[in-house]
């Protein structure tokens, strides 16, 4: 994690937390090695870090992840930028009149993944629980659980979306 390594090391004092934060969530355990990294890069593109993007791409593809991954990646960031905005308006306008209207947004993405459909709704859910959409966490959740993995991994991906958020934070302020 070489390219990670270096801007941990400028992370103000205030940030030793997310340094030490960053390095554990990224050692696959429940993930797998393109899970991890496709959610951890989402991520940085969600928050619109690209030092810390570029810094996870790299990274990534030393330690052997693929570019179909990182284009799910940067794709469920892009998609969740939208969709996360339309549908948390939805939710929170509550209006009847609002849920039957059609979204009328082209989202053909979401089913033409370059990996697996299952991972790109893990990194779906990452994004959206950043831009706090509840309704699409919701959803991309019940995907995820469908097919075939665990709350576990759920929880996992949450940790990653939280620390690569904080790591965003941290980066800004200097």
């Amino acid at each position: 994690m070489e390219n990670l390594d270096k801007l941990r090391d400028v992370f103000p004092d205030a940030g030793r937390d997310i340094k030490i934060n960053l390095q554990n969530v990224l050692q696959p355990a429940t993930l797998s090695l393109d899970q991890t990294w496709g959610i951890a890069i989402a991520c940085a593109f969600a928050v619109r870090n690209r030092q810390l993007a570029d810094a996870l791409v790299a990274d990534a593809k030393a330690k052997g992840v693929s570019d179909a991954v990182v284009e799910d990646a940067k794709a469920a960031a892009i998609m969740m930028g939208m969709n996360n905005v339309y549908y948390r308006f939805r939710h929170v306008m509550g209006k009847e009149s609002y849920e039957q209207k059609p979204a009328r947004l082209r989202m053909m993405r979401l089913k033409q993944v370059a990996t697996n459909q299952v991972d790109f709704e893990l990194f779906s859910a990452a994004v959206s629980s950043i831009n706090f959409c509840e309704a699409c966490l919701k959803s991309h959740e019940a995907i995820v659980l469908e097919g075939g993995l665990t709350e576990d991994h759920v929880h996992d991906a949450i940790r990653i979306a939280a620390t690569i958020q904080a790591a965003g934070v941290a980066l800004e302020m200097l």
